[in-house]
């Protein structure tokens, strides 16, 4: 358990009890003069930014409260400064305090917390501020101030389907902050126009395509595939079909929990060390299929996805939840600050010759430096890297 959190309970007994309400309202008085130490809402989110990475790296957990009086019109604001107060004078030193939402949404970063075995992190810092605002607040306007709790990094629970990321532990991504917000808009557009024009180009191939994989094996020409989205929201995410029906899909587990790994203890069609994203002479896979993954053919009904808004025609390729299970913490802010692509930086970098963490560096390399110019030279490189193969199985 995290020192200074241990006590959540005021002390008991007459004089000590007096002397301990004494001494805290010594030190919330003191941090009156301090209204203004409550970081700005730029600076609090650059820090909380700055906190996910050091978490990352550290693998300690930090929480995040975020204390909201929206519901009180007009008064919100004066309850909330005067919450700063409180907070100050009960907070560690290496804690953070500021605006997640300036004059609105009051947050405070924990920062290196221990989770005990007994009781969660969450209930001691639950008890122990909220007991602070009333006695110092009094229990009908603390009770006014709405108090949550988001630890990171996440606790992800691959069967729960309605998991997603906790978005307020990610401001700094959200669209409505971002001042890219008008390029995305751009992007989108370019999205729907881009894949329908696509889907029409493309009718008669598409429909050859599913007549052939038709004819040449039994099963459905679309499989459908469950991924992870953007803060791991899941689709189905449509691809034609490349394998025989009732194959064990512990194969591919496996292989890719090697990958992810680092273990090169597997050898490439050419019999070296050669890493690749996918099983090389799968014996899953059909005649027709091996053509198609080769060519990358099988990907084109992904335009559907990009039409739902499920996708974009460039992004970082989406996950398959048992893929995502023994992410590494920093491996999953791919998923995190853009749309899942048909195509992106890593497919025509390498594709699937592309080491996993050189592979999930690249995303992250895109991810921050996007641009409307930048995905427009990954589209044009994609038929090249297409029509080359290398890297494709």
């Amino acid at each position: 358990m995290t020192e200074g959190f241990a006590r959540v309970e005021p002390m008991r007994g007459g004089g000590s009890e007096r002397t301990a309400d004494a001494r805290s309202s010594h030190r919330v008085e003191a941090a009156r003069s301090q209204a203004d130490s409550a970081l700005s809402q730029d600076v609090f989110h650059s820090l909380l930014t700055l906190e996910r990475k050091r978490a990352e790296r550290s693998r300690k957990l930090f929480v995040l409260m975020l204390m909201d009086a929206h519901l009180e019109n007009g008064s919100a604001a004066g309850l909330l400064r005067e919450a700063v107060d409180v907070v100050i004078a009960s907070k560690r030193e290496t804690d953070l305090i500021g605006w997640y939402r300036q004059g609105a949404i009051l947050g405070v970063i924990f920062t290196e917390v221990n989770a005990g075995p007994d009781r969660p992190i969450t209930e001691i810092l639950r008890a122990k501020f909220e007991n602070t605002l009333v006695q110092h607040m009094g229990k009908e306007r603390a009770a006014k101030i709405a108090t949550s709790f988001h630890i990171f990094p996440e606790t992800w629970d691959k069967n729960e389907t309605g998991w997603t990321a906790d978005a307020k532990l990610y401001p700094d991504l959200s669209p409505k902050s971002s001042h890219k917000k008008i390029p995305l808009v751009i992007k989108r557009m370019m999205d729907i126009a881009g894949s329908a024009a696509l889907i029409l180009a493309l009718s008669p191939l598409l429909a050859a395509i599913a007549a052939i994989i038709k004819l040449t094996s039994k099963g459905p020409v679309i499989f459908e595939q469950e991924r992870l989205g953007r803060f791991g929201a899941r689709f189905k995410c449509l691809k034609f079909r490349t394998m025989y029906t009732n194959n064990d899909p512990k194969i591919h587990q496996e292989y890719i929990k090697q990958f992810i790994s680092g273990n090169e203890g597997y050898r490439n069609g050419n019999g070296s060390h050669q890493p690749v994203y996918k099983i090389v002479n799968d014996p899953r896979v059909t005649t027709v299929g091996r053509f198609l993954r080769k060519t990358s053919l099988d990907e084109l009904p992904q335009f559907w996805n990009v039409l739902r808004g499920e996708m974009s025609l460039v992004g970082p390729r989406p996950p398959v939840p048992y893929e995502f299970e023994i992410y590494d913490i920093w491996h999953r802010r791919r998923i995190l600050d853009v749309k899942p692509g048909v195509t992106g930086l890593w497919q025509v970098s390498g594709r699937s010759r592309t080491r996993f963490d050189e592979m999930v560096r690249l995303d992250l390399r895109y991810c921050q430096n996007w641009s409307l110019w930048l995905d427009l030279k990954i589209l044009l490189s994609t038929p090249r890297a297409v029509l080359g193969g290398d890297g494709a199985y």
